[in-house]
């Protein structure tokens, strides 16, 4: 009896310890750095230099052009086994034109956002929003205006975005709540795709637990002529301390550019919390990030051009905007709404 439980005993260990030894091989296939990583400068530029070629006429607003480059973008996320979010029939959210010329009347035509969507494998309710605008201004006196940075760069960072996840979700490492990206038409006229999905949301706002926006990610400014390895962030803090200092842990961890918060003053005269597309989401409580390089001698100019842009820092941007999404995404509770956002 004696040697029969002292076997049944060693079993037991062995079985522990293989079971032991299994977690860890699990767990060392882990590697976020694989997916932060498959975000390359060289497949930025290849997306970029199609989505703001002059084929594309400026992406203004509903025009021929911008649904060119929403087309492209769809292939990109068909291509890549991205479907559309679960309760829509494609992966178009028609945005009338009386809801475009309601405020302004710009004479503007019917336009699209454009959504794809990456299940979560346990809280697939919960939703994380990564937006971006693919819109510009378009031709203006026979010129066209590419917007290669605004926001051309943000456009193609959620093509990379989203594969990265898609890649994780492949290997079984998916993210365990929801990724809906999110290209929003209309920012150029006042935000209006962004409002126009935050009072039409496909998925309650309740459940949508933060925004990663990104709006011009490609170039440096002014106050950063020695290096590029910056970026400013607005807003991370003003709705939840959980987001702030994800924004700063996941940097500190992985991507180490400077974090830039001049813009984040609220005092700042140039408002730019509230002239991107996060601040529809926010103005609703939802924490939200704003990802910025800041303004250049081409911004809203002709010379926007791809052949300005800096790919290794819109790569490391578009990095960090994954990995911030990604932390926010796999954390075991949903980030913590404990501000009033004034």
């Amino acid at each position: 009896m004696k040697k029969l439980l002292s076997l049944l005993i060693l079993i037991t260990l062995f079985l522990g310890c293989k079971t032991q030894q299994n977690q860890k091989v699990e767990l060392k296939t882990l590697d976020e750095n694989s997916y932060i990583n498959s975000i390359t400068a060289a497949e930025l530029k290849t997306h970029l230099t199609i989505v703001a070629s002059d084929k594309m006429q400026g992406r203004e607003t509903g025009s021929e052009g911008q649904k060119m480059a929403g087309k492209y973008l769809i292939e990109q996320y068909k291509k890549n086994g991205i479907p559309f979010p679960k309760g829509a029939t494609s992966y178009y959210q028609t945005v009338p034109a009386a809801y475009l010329n309601a405020k302004y009347n710009e004479n503007l035509p019917d336009s699209e956002n454009i959504w794809a969507f990456i299940e979560g494998s346990e809280k697939p309710e919960e939703i994380v929003v990564i937006s971006a605008h693919y819109d510009h201004v378009g031709v203006k006196n026979g010129e066209v205006y590419n917007g290669a940075d605004d926001d051309g760069s943000g456009t193609v960072a959620l093509v990379e975005i989203a594969q990265a996840f898609q890649k994780a979700k492949n290997e079984g490492h998916g993210p365990k709540r929801s990724i809906l990206i999110l290209h929003v038409t209309g920012e150029e006229h006042g935000l209006h795709g962004s409002r126009f999905y935050s009072e039409n949301p496909l998925f309650p706002l309740k459940n949508t637990v933060a925004d990663v926006n990104i709006d011009m990610i490609g170039r440096r400014d002014e106050d950063h002529k020695e290096s590029n390895n910056y970026i400013y962030l607005i807003g991370s803090d003003y709705l939840s301390t959980d987001l702030y200092n994800i924004c700063e842990e996941v940097n500190t961890k992985f991507i180490h550019t400077k974090i830039d918060y001049k813009y984040n003053d609220r005092a700042d005269k140039n408002r730019f919390y509230y002239r991107s597309d996060h601040y529809n989401f926010a103005k609703n409580g939802i924490p939200s990030v704003f990802i910025f390089n800041g303004v250049h001698a081409d911004y809203h100019k002709a010379t926007d051009e791809v052949d300005k842009i800096e790919f290794d820092a819109l790569a490391k941007r578009a990095q960090l905007a994954f990995t911030i999404a990604w932390e926010i995404a796999n954390r075991p509770n949903r980030i913590v709404v404990d501000k009033d956002g004034k």
